[in-house]
């Protein structure tokens, strides 16, 4: 189980190495995404508070990432956090999200992304309930369920 010391030992030391990559120009993006996926996924936007498909959705079912399909979340793992977007403990595997901090906006925070695609999908916090202690606040505009 990951913890907030591992996330900030990724954000210094280096993430973990996917299980491949997936790599398109930001052409090949624009042909495949809406250009409110693409805003989110390629250009580390946010969709509006409590607006996304999967904010207050509680079907079983692994959340891949919109951009190449991999796997990042198990719905087992979700939780209502009250933070208007979707919010996990944990990713299905340690080497599912990249993690780089993220100074923007004023203060400091640590992002995500896919780690195979590089798609921005929201941030992560030390905040969430136990044993991990961690909330992954995702947008629903990353992902799709399966």
């Amino acid at each position: 189980m990951l913890t907030w010391k591992d996330i900030m030992n990724f954000t210094v030391y280096g993430n973990l190495t996917p299980e491949n990559r997936v790599e398109k120009t930001e052409s090949e993006w624009k042909e495949i995404l809406t250009p409110i996926q693409f805003n989110i996924t390629r250009l580390s936007g946010t969709e509006m508070p409590h607006t996304g498909e999967f904010c207050s959705s509680h079907e079983a079912g692994i959340y891949n990432c919109l951009c190449c399909g991999s796997e990042l979340f198990d719905s087992t793992i979700k939780f209502e956090s009250g933070t208007g977007w979707p919010s996990f403990t944990q990713p299905v595997k340690d080497n599912a999200i990249k993690y780089l901090n993220d100074d923007s906006r004023g203060r400091s925070r640590v992002e995500i992304q896919c780690n195979v695609c590089d798609s921005h999908l929201g941030h992560v916090f030390p905040d969430g309930p136990e044993p991990s202690g961690l909330r992954y606040c995702v947008n629903s505009e990353s992902l799709i369920k399966k």
